[in-house]
């Protein structure tokens, strides 16, 4: 018997399949499941596979700007995102 076992009822009255899963208890210990659509999961696959955290070269303007962000929050000079929506007048 397969970790999982996947079938297809039809459900005449609404005219779809509902996929029924039967997951062995044995098969999920310690583990947690999520269950997607293989498109979603195909593609989270694809963008998976591409290298998105290379490191860029910055420029000194750039470095210089990361510095003085990076200041800033740490001595606590930002705005939360709540702050600025109340500045701007938005409302949440």
């Amino acid at each position: 018997m397969s970790i999982i076992e996947v079938c297809s009822s039809a459900n005449k009255s609404r005219n779809y399949f509902m996929p029924t899963i039967t997951i062995p208890k044995k098969a999920l210990r310690d583990k947690e499941l999520i269950a997607v659509p293989r498109s979603d999961y195909e593609e989270y696959l694809s963008w998976k596979r591409i290298k998105i955290y290379r490191e860029v070269a910055l420029t000194p303007r750039q470095k210089k700007i990361l510095a003085r962000a990076r200041k800033n929050l740490a001595q606590g000079k930002y705005l939360t995102l709540e702050q600025l929506e109340n500045a701007l007048g938005y409302k949440s």
